[in-house]
C-alpha cells in the first residue's frame, strides 16, 4: 500500500452513480486502426448518445484538437466541445473516477491505465487524460499506485463494490498484488467496505470481464444483472455463476441483495468474435436511464425492466451496434461527474 494518505484516509468516497450528476464527460472516436471504415458510424453512434444524455445534463466531450472542429459541426448546440490529447474513445476508463467529500467538494481518482493489459500499443495520451481533465477542473487529483479502469468497478455509495476476477486479478494489470491486497486499494481509494466478486465476463470481451456488462446497483440492495437462459449458449456458465454470486452475497449493511435479472441479446458476430453484447451498460443521468437497443427481441423486455426498476425515471434507449463493434457500450463511453 502507498504510505501517502489514500482519498479514504481523507474522507473521500465514490458516490452512486445515481447521485445528482453536474456533468457527462465523453470522449470522440478517434483510433482508426481500430474503427477502421465504422470510425463515421461509430461517431454518428456516440453522438447520438451524446445529445440523449444532453437532454437530462450537461455533456461535455473531449477530442483531439484535429477532430475538434468537426466534433462540433456533429454534435451542434446542446454539447460542448473539450479538445485535449486521445488515443481512444472509452471514457469511462480514461478518465478520472470522481469522488466526494462531505466539506471539500470533489477530487479526482487517475487509475494507473495501460490499455486494459496491453490491448493497444499508442496510450500514452490516455493514460494522461484524467490527470489532464482535472487540472482542467482545478480539482485535486488522486494518482492510485495500481492499474483500473472505470468499467471495472460499480459501488452502491453506501460502502459496497461490485468487480470480477477476471479483470482485477488478471496478470495483465497487477501482476505483483494479491486479491486481499486489491481489496485494500479498493477501500482505501473509493472508500468502500466490502467487496463483492463476481467471476468471468461475457466471451470476447476486450476489457477482460468488466463488471459494467454484467451488474449494477440499481439502489442499495438490488442489483441488475446479465442473464441468459439457455445452457448452450457460451456465456450461460459465467453468468449463472455470477448470479449465484449474487444472491450469497451481502453487502456492507449486511443485506442479502434483490436481483433483477435482464436476458442478453442474441448472439451477434463480428470477424470471428462475439460482440459483448449487454443491456446492463447503460448510463444513468439525471432523471433518466439512457440505454441501448440492439435490434433484437430481447430489447423490449430489457426496456420493460428498466422501467420497473427506475419508476419516475426516462428510459431512453438508443442504436447501441456501432458502439459494441469497437469493444464496449454506452456505459462505458460515459463518466459522470458527482453534482
Amino acid at each position: 500500500m502507498t504510505s501517502l494518505p489514500t482519498p479514504a484516509a481523507r474522507g473521500y468516497r465514490m458516490p452512486a452513480e445515481g447521485a445528482p450528476h453536474a456533468r457527462c464527460w465523453m470522449a470522440w472516436p478517434c483510433r482508426a486502426s481500430m474503427w477502421g471504415e465504422r470510425l463515421g458510424a461509430a461517431r454518428a453512434a456516440f453522438a447520438e448518445v451524446a445529445r440523449t444524455v444532453a437532454r437530462f445534463e450537461p455533456v461535455t466531450m473531449i477530442a483531439r484538437p484535429d477532430d475538434g472542429a468537426a466534433a462540433r459541426q456533429a454534435l451542434g448546440d446542446v454539447v460542448s466541445v473539450l479538445e485535449l490529447p486521445l488515443d481512444d474513445s472509452w471514457a469511462r476508463d480514461i478518465g478520472p473516477t470522481f469522488l466526494v467529500h462531505p466539506a471539500r467538494g470533489l477530487a479526482g481518482v487517475a487509475w494507473r491505465f495501460n490499455a486494459w493489459g496491453g490491448k493497444y500499443p499508442d496510450y500514452a495520451a490516455d493514460a494522461q487524460l484524467a490527470r489532464r481533465l482535472l487540472a482542467q477542473l482545478e480539482l485535486p487529483c488522486f494518482e492510485a499506485p495500481f492499474v483500473l479502469e472505470g468499467g471495472a468497478i460499480h459501488v452502491d455509495g453506501e460502502g459496497t463494490a461490485l468487480v470480477t476476477e477476471q479483470c482485477l486479478l488478471n496478470p495483465n494489470r497487477n501482476p505483483g498484488l494479491s486479491r486481499v491486497e486489491i481489496e485494500d486499494h479498493l477501500r482505501a481509494w473509493l472508500g468502500v467496505e466490502t467487496v463483492i466478486w463476481l467471476g468471468q465476463g461475457l466471451v470476447d470481451d476486450e476489457t477482460d470481464g468488466h463488471v459494467d456488462n454484467l451488474a449494477c446497483f440499481v439502489r442499495p440492495g438490488i442489483v441488475m444483472a446479465l442473464g441468459e437462459p439457455d445452457p448452450r449458449d457460451a456465456n450461460f456458465a459465467a453468468l449463472a455463476d455470477n448470479d449465484r454470486r449474487l444472491r450469497a452475497a451481502k453487502d456492507t449493511r449486511g443485506r442479502s441483495l434483490e436481483v433483477i435479472l435482464v436476458n442478453q441479446p442474441a448472439t451477434r458476430m463480428i470477424a470471428g468474435r462475439r460482440l459483448a453484447l449487454s443491456y446492463i451498460n447503460f448510463y444513468r443521468a439525471n432523471g433518466a436511464v439512457v440505454g441501448p437497443r440492439f435490434d433484437d427481441p430481447r430489447d423490449a423486455d430489457a426496456q420493460t425492466k428498466l422501467a420497473a426498476a427506475f419508476p419516475g425515471m426516462t428510459i431512453a434507449t438508443v442504436p447501441a451496434l456501432d458502439i459494441l463493434f469497437g469493444g464496449g457500450g454506452i456505459h462505458c463511453i460515459t463518466q459522470q461527474q458527482p453534482a
